[in-house]
């Protein structure tokens, strides 16, 4: 069997890119990001996208491959993420992949869920429940029929939404169909950095400093905020709050204690999906740098 192939991931800001690119400094190795968010173009800011220097450093993939207006897919990501790692491989070269999208690394690693074709209409029915309803109620309808399906949804409503859609298609829930077979094997590189909430805090300040406000008034021109079903792309963390402060209609302050706790409670769901899902030891950043060294300087590895 061929070795399997490196997964590095860790909760938002905890310093990923800079580990990967340290790593691409000793190493022929080019990068796979695995962000739900950094797909879309003109998303740079408020997704702390790596920089054009550092793509110019070391080959990136999956960067940039979409507009904001479209619904950017698993499955697309998981297609295009697959031919860029047998790309990568193809030209000699060591792909890892890099990111926090959890939802997007069980895919790469267990495959696609094997579920049904969804149903326009049930969604548009379901999607109009959640606007009138809430997340907290249809998690609770959930919950009902199959616990361990509620907690998987991880509170994220486009999820919470599919799972109601097929249920009420099927009378299964997607977790219950089994997975495609993956393409390759993967071993995943986990860490946390014991200063995350001060990590957190200073990027969120910087990036409110730099333009982030902005960048979602463009965001905003090009797909409504308020359009329901609600966009994709509005569900990427602080642009809300970020346009807010744009508008005038918060403090500097306000948005930046938002965006953060926000941010915090999704870096604790990362964690949390990076051992339950993914199988992931959470260990500090050291280590993990130093078993990323030893696994990429395997001569198995290399050839």
């Amino acid at each position: 069997m061929p070795r399997p192939l490196p997964i590095l991931t860790a909760p938002t800001a905890a310093g990923k890119t800079a580990l990967a690119l340290e790593l691409a400094g000793a190493f022929p190795l080019e990068i796979v990001c695995a962000d739900a968010f950094t797909v879309y173009r003109g998303l740079d800011i408020g997704t702390a996208k790596p920089t054009p220097a550092e793509r110019q450093h070391t080959p990136h993939h999956l960067l940039d491959v979409a507009d904001v207006r479209e619904n950017f897919t698993v499955a697309r990501w998981l297609r295009l993420a697959e031919a860029a790692i047998a790309g990568v491989v193809e030209r000699g070269r060591l792909p890892l992949i890099v990111g926090g999208t959890g939802f997007y690394l069980s895919a790469l690693v267990r495959g696609l869920p094997l579920t049904p074709p969804g149903d326009p209409a049930v969604r548009s029915q379901t999607e109009t429940e959640l606007h009138e309803r809430g997340l907290d109620a249809l998690l609770a309808d959930i919950a009902a029929l199959d616990p361990a399906e509620a907690r998987r949804m991880e509170r994220n409503p486009r999820r919470v939404v599919r799972a109601l859609e097929i249920y009420r298609i099927s009378g299964r829930f997607p977790g219950s169909f089994g997975y495609s077979a993956p393409a390759q094997r993967y071993r995943v590189f986990a860490f946390n950095s014991p200063d995350q909430d001060a990590r957190i805090a200073r990027r969120v300040k910087t990036m409110l400093r730099t333009g982030w406000p902005q960048e979602a008034e463009w965001l905003a021109a090009q797909v409504p905020p308020g359009a329901q079903p609600r966009p994709t792309v509005w569900q990427a963390l602080g642009y809300p709050q970020a346009l807010a402060l744009w508008r005038g209609e918060v403090s500097f302050g306000d948005a930046q204690e938002q965006i953060f706790r926000a941010t915090r409670q999704y870096a604790r769901r990362q964690l949390t999906w990076a051992r339950t899902q993914l199988g992931a030891e959470i260990r500090d950043r050291g280590e993990v740098e130093k078993l990323l060294r030893a696994f990429l300087s395997s001569e198995d590895q290399l050839e």
